[in-house]
């Protein structure tokens, strides 16, 4: 078994890495907020990724997988954002990780192997009007996913998983009638919007020995949308 910690399990992604992973590995979940409906096997900590440091105590002194969940979707014409949007962005999406990498570091560097997985978007790389706040913020997790990449091997893998619009609460008010689902769902090739368990069913893959032959890799899992041209007409 594993010892695996996610910030933010307890909603959407997060939380269902951590519903899949928790009856074969130890899932350790860090959230600003403890559950209201713990899963069963996980050990959950008091954490604000905006603000603190990790408690270490906490957490055992081998990491084998670590995934950074938390993020933002602030949709909004750049013409009206103000500096201070971007520094939100790229607080919550990119300098909150740091720290508890760097802390983590030497306890995920305690094994043979091991694994980080980080989240992106599709906006990323299919440039997308009203997203220049988080792309800018996400651009920065690929970059220096593929950095660290490079820095840690042969003992640390580094991914990212990028995303199109996935039902979880953060996208609610884009997908919180059947009619804006819809009209999402139209948007991409496989004429669906994501689940959240789609998305985790990647991240669990990278988590695991069988992906011991990949780092540094973006992955889109996007219902095809950064990948395939549709037909119109």
């Amino acid at each position: 078994m594993k010892n695996i910690l996610i910030i933010g399990g307890t909603k959407g992604i997060g939380k269902a890495l951590a519903t899949q992973l928790a009856s074969k590995h130890h899932v350790f979940s860090a959230q600003r907020n403890l559950p209201a409906d713990p899963i069963e096997g996980v050990q959950y900590i008091t954490f604000d990724a905006t603000t603190g440091a990790i408690d270490l105590t906490q957490l055992p002194d081998v990491i084998h997988g670590f995934v950074y969940a938390p993020g933002s979707i602030n949709l909004r014409p750049f013409k009206g954002l103000k500096q201070e949007a971007f520094i939100q962005d790229m607080q919550l999406n990119f300098f909150g990780m740091i720290p508890i990498i760097q802390a983590i570091l030497p306890r995920l560097q305690a094994t043979d192997k091991s694994s980080i997985v980080l989240f992106s978007t599709v906006a990323v790389g299919l440039g997308m009007p009203f997203h220049s706040s988080i792309a800018a913020a996400k651009g920065a997790v690929e970059g220096f996913a593929r950095a660290l990449a490079a820095e840690l091997a042969p003992v640390v893998r580094v991914n990212v998983i990028a995303p199109s619009l996935t039902l979880t609460p953060l996208a609610d008010k884009f997908l919180n009638t059947p009619e804006k689902t819809e009209k999402a769902a139209e948007r991409h090739p496989l004429k669906s919007v994501g689940k959240a368990e789609d998305i985790a069913a990647m991240a669990a893959y990278l988590l695991e020995d069988q992906s011991q032959w990949i780092s540094g890799q973006v992955f889109h899992i996007d219902g095809g949308m950064s990948r395939l041209q549709m037909m119109h007409g």
